[in-house]
């Protein structure tokens, strides 16, 4: 038996959208299990000190646009670094995340996770509506009427609050962030060292 990941992510995130592949794979090639986490990453940034996007310098700013031009051609993976609907509303997509990790499975979270980024940073479309949601929950194979219900009730929201918290309380404070056992790696372009981790065991 692997090791286990403690997968923090934003569902607005291109950086936990251009490791979301890759994170999985080392998770299989190693035989680790993953939990997904889909915080307030508003609240994390207030919390450690962080800034939203809208709030960095105009260098930041620039110089993150030019990041994400670097990394989607090493890494080949399609990304529009200016997208339409971008940041998406979270508040019912990572309740909806949430739900379905605690009534299906840690697997088909992650897999609805993932295809919620990429609609943001490939596709062009806006998770944040229901209807479109509801075609990315059908995307990933799972009933779409019955997970946007499941996904609507309140609880998994105040889940998410709570575990926005102990998230802080741990250490994390970016997305996306692997945490196994103490050790918190923070960003996509750390996934070599997540994989050092996991080859230890």
């Amino acid at each position: 038996m692997g090791l286990h990941i403690d997968y923090y992510v934003s569902l607005n995130s291109p950086w936990t959208h251009l490791g979301g592949a890759r994170i999985e794979a080392a998770a299989t090639a190693h035989d680790a299990t993953m939990r997904v986490y889909p915080v307030d990453f508003g609240t994390v940034f207030a919390g450690s000190g962080g800034l939203p996007l809208p709030r960095r310098s105009p260098q930041r700013q620039a110089y993150r646009m030019m990041e994400l031009r670097r990394w989607r051609d090493l890494l080949n993976v399609p990304i529009n670094v200016q997208p339409k609907h971008f940041p998406a509303d979270e508040s019912r997509t990572a309740p909806t995340v949430i739900a379905v990790r605690e009534t299906m499975g840690d697997r088909p979270a992650i897999k609805l996770a993932h295809r919620i980024l990429k609609a943001v940073w490939q596709n062009e479309l806006n998770p944040g509506d229901p209807a479109v949601l509801a075609v990315l929950i059908k995307d990933i194979g799972l009933d779409p009427d019955a997970v946007m219900q499941l996904g609507a009730d309140p609880k998994w929201t105040d889940m998410r609050n709570r575990e926005t918290e102990a998230a802080l309380d741990r250490g994390v404070f970016g997305a996306p962030s692997y945490v196994i056992g103490d050790e918190i790696f923070w960003g996509q372009d750390r996934l070599e060292f997540v994989q050092r981790r996991l080859a230890r065991g």
